[in-house]
């Protein structure tokens, strides 16, 4: 994803479309596009309108269709919620009316209310974001087109635009529908004289990095030379805002293709999203996902492009699959495939189209935990190692979403690999000791770090079912249930989903009274994930988990304790809130 071209686009191409989003997006944000999709588009300002839904890791944008002109729609950091609604609309007919998606974006807006006239005054184009500071690269990875977290780094600043309405034209696509097919009603041609703009932005992409960034506007370096006509546009949207509260306002997408995923992309990429700017806001883990962006003419630093990731990928491989490797290499080098892997997402994806790499990380944690004696007895080596590469391995999920080989790959000879990266990261959580020293002590929290790894990367296995299962191909098996019948005859697992729950269990109650980290704040999230999983869709983990832990969830267990610990400015907080409340309901 680090140049222009057709490893950098989503699966499903739209030329057109394609050349549009390459004119009007700064280069960084452009390799951001995870997919694109036609539909119908509701909103406060716009009404029963045909267009291209373009999603990014950070934000949704919207153009006409065919495409005119681009405005940001949402940033994933203002959504509260994306659901999928059962209903007919009525302004649909036939068979078009039968397999329409109908999606409900809820977020939170600073627009105003009214049917006054919009203006479009937005403070950066699509693409422009604030830079981030400069950070030590590794020598193997010189610098990397943009940060897989959410940092896009400061290209070219395209001229402040204005998107006037436009009548969509009837132009046949060969993947979606005629528009007028549809019998949406026509857009009347606004006076040439008086042009009538179409919907407001509503916020510009930007790093989550703290609470007080919430609301801010300031122009950044390199974005100050603007048009005078720009700046008294968004002068005007600024005092328009400035008058009005926070409110909370619905986007409805209405798919008409039966194949569409629209919603399985938007709900993986908010996933994704939320999980990425929380743990963001922990500067151990930022640092490791920094990126240089200086731009500054006397140290200038183009991205790396596809070929030179490629290229040190291979490198990387190589040296990973070499014969005779020793343990204290393999951990180094594993260290700079997950921080190249946290740095770029390109890199994610050709670690799935490599059959080996991901071969041999599964190979390599089979062997480290199946090490083990009769004893139960772990070395301080082994859960090193074994909680890195399944660090690792959740790295790459994460972001990966709409690379077709993934699901190839883990899908093959039955799932071949899924069931064995499954049952590998599965684990005693009980140290197996006769004394008390220091070293016992040590190995526990190594333990501990190992099934915080090993429960994120089942998160995201989880995901990954969970999606798969959304395929439109009749012959696809992965799904959430598959998962856990994968899992169901490994000795461990009963205790392993344990150790899960009773943490839970530590964090919702009055044992601890600290607020959550935004590590642990995502580990709660992930964990109560994993615990509605096995209550809806495990028959036996489910009635293990009622049975074994019913007076604790009955009652150490209480939603204001979560609301308590965690901190309101977390992106993560109120879906874990929501995912608590759903938690206790299936646990009756």
């Amino acid at each position: 994803m680090a140049r222009f071209g057709s490893d950098s686009l989503p699966s499903r191409r739209n030329m057109k479309l394609d050349a549009f989003l390459k004119r009007n997006m700064d280069r960084a944000v452009y390799e951001r596009i995870r997919s694109y999709e036609p539909c119908v588009v509701i909103s406060d300002t716009i009404n029963k309108m045909y267009m291209h839904v373009v999603l990014t890791d950070t934000c949704v944008y919207l153009t006409e269709y065919p495409p005119r002109a681009l405005t940001a729609a949402f940033n994933f950091r203002r959504v509260r919620d994306i659901e999928l609604v059962n209903d007919l609309p009525d302004f649909l007919h036939g068979k078009h009316r039968e397999l329409c998606q109908h999606i409900r974006i809820s977020y939170f807006t600073d627009q105003p209310t009214g049917r006054q006239r919009r203006w479009l005054g937005r403070d950066q184009t699509p693409g422009t974001t604030p830079a981030t500071s400069s950070s030590q690269r590794s020598s193997r990875w010189p610098s990397v087109a943009h940060s897989s977290q959410g940092y896009p780094t400061q290209g070219n600043h395209s001229e402040h635009r204005t998107a006037e309405v436009h009548i969509l034209a009837p132009v046949r696509s060969t993947s979606c529908p005629h528009p007028e097919t549809l019998g949406l009603p026509r857009v009347p041609q606004p006076p040439s004289t008086a042009p009538l703009f179409l919907y407001s932005s509503t916020i510009s992409p930007k790093p989550p990095l703290s609470p007080s960034n919430e609301g801010r506007n300031t122009p950044e370096r390199g974005q100050v030379s603007r048009s005078i006509g720009s700046v008294l546009t968004r002068l005007v949207r600024q005092d328009h805002v400035s008058s009005e509260e926070k409110r909370e306002t619905d986007l409805h997408l209405y798919a008409v293709s039966h194949t569409s995923r629209l919603y399985f992309h938007l709900q993986s990429l908010w996933n994704s999203f939320i999980i990425r700017s929380t743990l963001l806001l922990d500067p151990l883990y930022r640092g490791r996902c920094r990126v240089s962006t200086d731009s500054s003419p006397g140290n200038q630093n183009p991205p790396i492009s596809w070929e030179r990731t490629a290229n040190l990928f291979a490198q990387l491989s190589s040296e990973l699959l070499r014969e005779g490797l020793g343990v204290e290499s393999l951990y180094l080098l594993l260290q700079e495939l997950r921080t190249a892997a946290h740095r770029n997402v390109a890199l994610c994806r050709l670690f799935w189209r490599s059959r080996q790499m991901c071969v041999f990380l599964v190979e390599t944690l089979e062997d480290s935990l199946r090490g083990r004696g009769h004893l139960g007895v772990y070395t301080a080596d082994q859960l090193l190692l074994s909680t890195l590469i399944t660090q690792t391995l959740a790295v790459m999920f994460r972001q990966t979403e709409v690379e077709p080989s993934r699901l190839n790959l883990l899908s093959a000879e039955k799932g071949a690999l899924a069931s064995r990266m499954l049952l590998s990261l599965i684990c005693d959580p009980r140290l197996q000791t006769q004394n008390q020293s220091s070293e016992d002590s040590e190995l526990q929290v190594l333990l501990s770090e190992y099934l915080d790894a090993s429960c994120s990367l089942l998160f995201e296995m989880l995901l990954f079912g969970h999606e798969a299962s959304r395929c439109s191909s009749t012959d696809n098996f992965l799904s959430v249930g598959w998962i856990l019948r994968v899992l169901q005859p490994h000795p461990h697992l009963m205790s392993f989903i344990d150790h899960q729950a009773h943490q839970v269990v530590l964090v919702l109650s009055d044992q601890q009274k600290s607020f959550l980290s935004p590590f642990q704040s995502v580990l709660l999230f992930q964990r109560c994930y994993l615990l509605q999983a096995c209550l809806r869709h495990g028959d036996r983990l489910a009635q293990h988990l009622r049975s074994h832990f019913r007076e604790e969830f009955r009652y150490s267990v209480k939603p204001s304790c979560a609301e308590e610990k965690l901190l309101p400015h977390y992106p993560i907080s109120q879906p874990t809130l929501r995912l608590v409340e759903l938690v206790l309901a299936l646990h009756r």
